[in-house]
């Protein structure tokens, strides 16, 4: 018997008499619980099918007393390693078991704590956050209203999942230096806790090699904000013949800051990124970059979600991974 819908939607007691069995054999096989066959399983589904009923996922959660969706916070969707992330975040996440409830910051240029407080009000089990803003302190204190796993930047004392940003920028610092440049230019991001250990480490790298750093700091992490900062380095009275930047976006900002100059790449400038994004793989860009392995951080990310809802009370994660400098075309030895 099919209800009225134009009056309301169906419900587990609709398809409970379609079948001829209990509400709450009906409710056990949506949540996938023991002890229902799998012929009254797949006769529960097929009349749910064709009376239209969708299970209230939410409503399942408070019956279970347990949380079982994962939000997943990004910084910013239009940077492609923030796309990969989220991809190796679905790698990891059953689709039968945990929905995944996305939300993305409407600023890169500061903390957009409405996204993250859309989560909270999903009522969602767990929020992984790739990339917070937020310091150290406020993220601890997220943590205590729901469990977060960070990613991109170690929290002491939440679930972090990152790479070695101070491996990955002295390796393109070294790789630079190697080529025969001195003059090499960091164009650094925004200065936020977790933010800094790429510009700390190129700046050590620089020094110990004797040399004095050039770091200018973009107003956020996009493309246009790497192109302005880059014609500010480009038009000092000494520019540098190198410049490594803290993400791919902005050295394809620099890329066409370069270009709008007449100068070539890496004939007068060698341009280095951080991502190793998909476009930084085209043909005609080839640029040099570190991989930092962000399907691999959103895979991993997952799965520490998976651990902490499973068992609250598990040891805080931290897992590191070990980023990859990719030499390409954009880089020369220095004429």
């Amino acid at each position: 018997m099919v209800p009225d819908r134009q009056h309301r939607p169906a419900t587990q007691s609709d398809v409970a008499r379609e079948v001829g069995v209990s509400r709450t054999l009906v409710s056990f096989a949506f949540r996938g619980a023991p002890g229902v066959s799998s012929e009254t399983k797949q006769a529960i589904f097929d009349a749910a099918k064709r009376l239209g009923y969708r299970p209230n996922a939410v409503a399942a959660d408070l019956a279970r007393k347990h949380r079982s969706a994962v939000g997943l916070y990004l910084m910013d969707i239009r940077n492609e390693v923030y796309a990969d992330i989220l991809s190796g975040v679905r790698m990891a996440l059953p689709q039968d078991r945990n929905r995944l409830i996305l939300s993305v910051s409407r600023s890169v240029d500061g903390v957009d704590h409405g996204a993250l407080e859309s989560l909270i009000e999903a009522r969602v089990g767990i929020i992984i956050a790739a990339t917070l803003l937020d310091t150290d302190e406020q993220v601890r204190e997220l943590a205590q209203i729901v469990p977060i796993v960070s990613v991109t930047r170690p929290v002491e004392g939440v679930d972090s999942v990152y790479s070695d940003d101070e491996a990955g920028a002295r390796a393109a610092t070294e790789h630079l230096l190697s080529l025969g440049h001195t003059r090499i230019a960091h164009l650094a991001g925004p200065v936020y806790d977790g933010h800094v250990v790429r510009r700390q480490s190129y700046e050590r790298t620089m020094r110990d090699a004797g040399l004095a750093p050039q770091t200018l700091s973009a107003h956020d992490f996009t493309q246009d904000a790497g192109q302005r900062a880059a014609a500010e380095l480009l038009d000092a009275a000494d520019p540098p013949t190198a410049i490594f930047t803290h993400n791919d976006q902005f050295a394809l900002g620099a890329r066409e800051a370069a270009y709008a100059r007449g100068l070539t790449i890496p004939g007068h400038l060698s341009l280095l990124g951080y991502d190793d994004s998909r476009t930084a793989r085209l043909h005609g860009i080839d640029l040099t970059s570190v991989d930092l392995h962000a399907v691999e951080l959103g895979r991993l990310a997952g799965m520490v979600a998976l651990e902490r809802l499973n068992n609250p009370d598990a040891p805080v994660a931290s897992k590191r991974l070990t980023p990859r400098l990719v030499v390409r075309n954009s880089t020369a030895p220095l004429r």
